[in-house]
Formats: structure tokens, C-alpha cells, sequence
């Protein structure tokens, strides 16, 4: 059985830079509390690099099934369940929603899947490694206010895109 609503959560700055180094370049606390409140109690869905990215102490994320995309079959992590494709992992939750939290290739795989995108908008023009997948021309938004988070000051803003329906 597959979930029937598949989520992708991601935060992207200028130029959609999600990530560098393996690691996210930027600290808004704020919305770190909006992915735990979206994310709690649904399974995860991420890459093995995204894995290896979480410090130790947050691995498996808690209060959520985690499953881990990897081309290795050996590979394996304690409270992490594995899959070889995005595909793989889909049909392996029998909950009705699951979230894809990266990374850039995993999202990528997932689009096709989705049903729903929570992006938050982080108002840094930085240089990254990995960016975030092109959300297709089908997708429409609902964007939030512009916050300032009470560490370092960035400005950011919620988004949450859904499948724009052609009606005849």
C-alpha cells in the first residue's frame, strides 16, 4: 500500500540552494518547529546522505517512521528502514500521508508522486551544492507573510503549493 497524500517539505534561499557541504547553510529555529509539527507522526522519506546529515542525536527523527532511500543494499542504520528507490519506499507505508525531506535527487524522484509542497522561502542570497527541484508550471501557491527569525534575523516565509486542476 502507498500513501495517498505524499508531501514534499524543503527550505530553499535565492537561486533554490537547499543545501552545501551536506548540510544546510543557514539557521531559522522557526522553521525547524514548522518541519517537526508538519513531519511528526507520518513517516519520513529521505536519501542516505540527508541521513548521515542529521547530527547522531536526532537519528532516527522521533515521533516518525524513517526511511531511508539508498543505492547500497548493504547500508543500514539503527531505526532507519531502507528502500532502493522513492518509488520503493512509497509502497512500503501503509499510512495515508507521508513527507519527502530530501535530498535534491530524492525530491526530484518524488515530484511525480506529489500531492502537496511545503517550501519555505529563506531571504539569503548564498552559494550551495544542492538545490531544490523545479516546482512545475501545475502547482499553485499559498504564500505567508515575511517573518524575521529571532536568531541572525533572516527573513523568511511559508509556502504551500497544491496541483493547479484544469477544469473543461
Amino acid at each position: 500500500m502507498s500513501p495517498t497524500h505524499v508531501g514534499l517539505i524543503w527550505a530553499e534561499a535565492a537561486g533554490g540552494v537547499i543545501g552545501d557541504g551536506n548540510s544546510i547553510p543557514w539557521h531559522v529555529p522557526e522553521d525547524m518547529a514548522h518541519f517537526k509539527a508538519i513531519t511528526q507522526g507520518h513517516p519520513v522519506v529521505m536519501g542516505r546522505k540527508t541521513w548521515d546529515s542529521l547530527p547522531p542525536r536526532f537519528r532516527p527523527l522521533p515521533g516518525r517512521r524513517n526511511i531511508v532511500v539508498t543505492r547500497d543494499p548493504d547500508w543500514h542504520a539503527d531505526g532507519a528502514e531502507t528502500a532502493s528507490s522513492v518509488d520503493g519506499a512509497l509502497a512500503l507505508i501503509d499510512d495515508d500521508t507521508a513527507w519527502v525531506m530530501g535530498g535534491g535527487e530524492i525530491y526530484r524522484a518524488a515530484m511525480p508522486f506529489a500531492t502537496e509542497l511545503q517550501v519555505t522561502r529563506i531571504d539569503l542570497e548564498i552559494d550551495g551544492d544542492t538545490v531544490a527541484p523545479t516546482i512545475p508550471e501545475n502547482w499553485t501557491a499559498v504564500t505567508g507573510e515575511w517573518m524575521t527569525s529571532r536568531v541572525d534575523g533572516i527573513r523568511f516565509r511559508w509556502e504551500q503549493y497544491g496541483k493547479a486542476y484544469q477544469t473543461s
